[in-house]
């Protein structure tokens, strides 16, 4: 869609509700009674606000990325508000007219102008005024608007109590909706302001504030760090050499943010059809534009990060805690899972029937079976993990500890942090080995430990690599890069531990690299996930066939994509898991990860990188939106949500089958028909692979299965009262 048709839809939307606001308090100033100032705004009422079911159409439509249910509702319940509600004469005359239109155009004159100027600047930056307006006036605004709602329906009941008792229970049942609806939506809105007013890397800021890794400068006028810029140059500096065309197809994309997902399954299509040395080419072009265009600042002076990791020198004194606990004579393996901590036999149960069912692999299941079986792997006191991002919910830093592994661990220099990493350390029967500040023998107590410990992998990441280069210096490390952020932060962080990954593996050669994989993402699949997929498409329920044929644009797509033809001989299925809302910082991030996988590979470095489940972390979870849909998703086979401590024992097991099991896909021994088959060795995905339609497009209806459930006692009680009101009239009562 053209951003021009956006740009008039949000100028006129802004003029027509900015005159609705100045009707409003001209009518106030005149003191007005209600029913005049509705004979004054009633006919601009009905034209802007009906002007907005076009809204709905948008979303439909994929021109905007906003929730369909949310805005659904909200233009429903305005448009009934407007067209029926205040058409009756007890509702024009009562004060809550005021107070409802009022609170409407107080809020709608800032919010279609921010969206006017957002597509205006091509999605980038908003006057602050703006910004901060648009997401802070609801917080007095939103229920002054629910108040006026509900008096006006309130008032408008009476009209229909002679005249249509359907009208009545329905604008009755609306009304309650407002009991669970209100909270709910106040809370959304709440999580978008605060993701909305978090500081963000993309504005100009004096040089002297910045430190560490950075954004390239993308303006030189205004001194703007674009995050779009980067993120489409990085994508189409690694494919310019296979396609140039491609390449300058993306710099030309003008709506990114939106549009990203098509060049990023394009992108993997491109990689699948290269033989294995263009595959790798594409991933270390990507890796070199990346290295080689963002900023590292120190003391006011910038540097490129390549130049910067080759400058620095310094490094970390080395601290050392010892697990209190006594090794066990031996180790059994568990996952916990729904309550229960499995075993031996029960871990095997569940994963044939996971494997079954269709929410994992063969593969998967194959390596943590070898895990269980093999209890000689689970001996880990010889084993040293580097866990950069060692205290993320993801990481495998508990399930090493239990089992008597030397933990490396990099985690950010803050003495709460430490105090939980070290503690965690001497409660296990391992080790723990971090970067400190000053030689540990000068440390006076625990606390000052606590606070000596630790580093910054934005600000400080030369020394890092240059302490990982040295530490231990006579034993296999095993590098997992597991820190994450949100935004644009999650880039940065990425690329930190990319390039600590690249100075350890050129001075170590036997370093193993190990990466957790999204299932949100676009992957190399096998023909099995790709059959599985097939099916479930055609088999789906009839529920799910009315959303798919209705409107195959509009809501439930296929999960299924034509095979392609690999210049290498092979034939190579891929799955589009990407998901929008997730935003092309965190694909940028997880491709960065896929390169670094393929090229260290290919330099004969094992890698551990396979595809862990959608898992309910604190992360995804406070995000309103995204819990309701992982809560909803059950519903489309073989779909299953994963909590985090069996996401951890699971992707654990997976990790320690790579390290163990000299035949594992993460060798590079081991013969692949395709770089990316890497990614898929052993896939603990969720069902997203063999998911008849894609996991982007379930979201909406996964969320409206979701709050049906959650909202059943009160849809229940709704229902309830309205059997009640039949048996027992309003004209009796009312």
């Amino acid at each position: 869609m053209s951003p021009l048709y956006l740009i008039l839809y949000n100028v006129v939307s802004f003029l027509g509700w900015a005159y609705i606001l100045y009707l409003t308090v001209q009518s106030l100033a005149n003191q007005l009674p209600p029913k005049e100032f509705y004979s004054i705004v009633s006919t601009p009422l009905i034209y802007v606000q009906g002007m907005a079911a076009l809204e709905v159409l948008h979303v439909l439509l994929r021109f905007v990325s906003s929730p369909l249910f949310s805005t659904f509702l909200q233009v429903l319940s305005r448009l009934g508000l407007v067209y029926i509600t205040t058409h009756s004469v007890q509702s024009q005359a009562h004060w809550s007219l005021y107070l409802m239109v009022g609170s409407w155009a107080l809020v709608e004159v800032p919010r279609y102008l921010f969206f006017a100027l957002k597509e205006a600047n091509k999605g980038g930056q908003v006057p602050y005024p703006v910004l901060w307006l648009r997401y802070s006036l609801f917080i007095v605004l939103y229920p002054t608007g629910i108040t006026g709602e509900l008096l006006q329906a309130w008032n408008y009941l009476p009209a229909l109590k002679h005249t249509s008792l359907g009208a009545w229970y329905f604008v009755l049942f609306l009304m309650v909706l407002y009991i669970p609806g209100g909270p709910f939506m106040y809370s959304h809105m709440r999580g978008q302001r605060k993701r909305a007013l978090a500081p963000r890397p993309g504005a100009a800021s004096a040089p002297a504030t910045l430190a560490g890794i950075e954004f390239p400068i993308t303006d030189k006028a205004t001194q703007e760090r674009s995050t779009t810029v980067v993120s489409k140059e990085a994508f189409a500096a690694a494919i310019r050499s296979v396609d140039p065309e491609k390449a300058k197809k993306i710099e030309g994309e003008k709506n990114w943010r939106f549009k990203y997902q098509t060049y990023v399954l394009d992108h993997v299509k491109e990689c699948a059809r290269a033989e294995a040395d263009g595959c790798v080419r594409i991933a270390h072009d990507g890796l070199d534009y990346l290295h080689n265009t963002f900023e590292f600042i120190r003391d006011g002076k910038t540097y490129k990060l390549k130049e910067a990791m080759n400058t620095f020198k310094g490094t970390f004194h080395t601290g050392v805690v010892k697990g209190t606990k006594p090794k066990p004579a031996k180790f059994e393996y568990t996952v916990p899972y729904k309550g229960k901590e499995l075993k031996e036999k029960e871990i095997l149960e569940q994963l044939s029937k996971w494997a079954k069912y269709g929410t994992i692999e063969p593969g998967a299941e194959a390596a943590i079976a070898a895990v269980v079986k093999n209890k000689e792997w689970l001996d880990l006191s010889d084993k040293y993990f580097v866990l950069l991002g060692a205290g993320s919910a993801m990481g495998p830093l508990l399930v090493l500890l239990s089992l008597g592994a030397n933990v490396i661990a990099v985690d950010l220099n803050r003495p709460l942090i430490w105090k939980r990493l070290i503690g965690l350390a001497k409660d296990s029967c391992g080790s723990m080995i971090f970067p400190i500040s000053k030689p540990q023998d000068e440390c006076k107590d625990d606390d000052d430990l606590f606070a000596s410990s630790g580093c910054n992998l934005f600000t400080q990441t030369p020394e890092i690599s240059n302490w990982l280069q040295t530490v231990e210096p006579t034993k296999d490390l095993v590098v997992g890069g597991y820190a994450y952020l949100d935004g644009a932060l999650h880039v940065k962080v990425a690329l930190a531990m990319d390039a600590v990954m690249a100075g350890i593996c050129e001075k170590r050669k036997s370093t193993q690299l190990a990466f957790l994989c999204t299932p949100t993402d676009a992957h190399m699949i096998n023909e099995d996930a790709h059959k599985a997929a097939k099916a479930n498409l055609a088999n789906m329920p009839a529920w799910q066939k009315i959303f798919f044929y209705i409107g195959r644009r509009l809501s439930l797509r296929s999960n299924v994509i034509p095979p392609i033809k690999s210049n290498a001989g092979c034939t190579v299925h891929i799955v589009d898991g990407l998901v929008v809302a997730q935003g092309p910082n965190y694909a940028l991030a997880k491709r960065m990860q896929h390169w670094r996988a393929i090229v260290a590979r290919a330099n004969g470095h094992a890698v551990s990188t396979n595809i862990a489940p959608s898992t309910a972390t604190q992360s995804v979870v406070s995000n309103a939106s995204f819990a309701a849909a992982y809560g909803g998703m059950h519903h489309f086979k073989p779909m299953e949500v994963m909590y985090q401590e069996t996401s951890n024992a699971v992707m654990g097991a997976i990790l320690i089958h790579d390290v163990c099991n000299p035949k594992a896909v993460a060798k590079p021994s081991t013969v692949l028909p395709h770089p990316l088959a890497l990614f898929g060795g052993a896939s603990f995905h969720g069902g997203v692979w063999r998911s008849g339609v894609t996991i982007d497009s379930m979201g909406n209806a996964a969320f409206l299965l979701y709050w049906a459930k959650e909202l059943r006692a009160y849809l229940i009680g709704a229902a309830a009262g309205i059997v009640g009101l039949i048996a027992y009239p309003p004209h009796l009562w009312l």
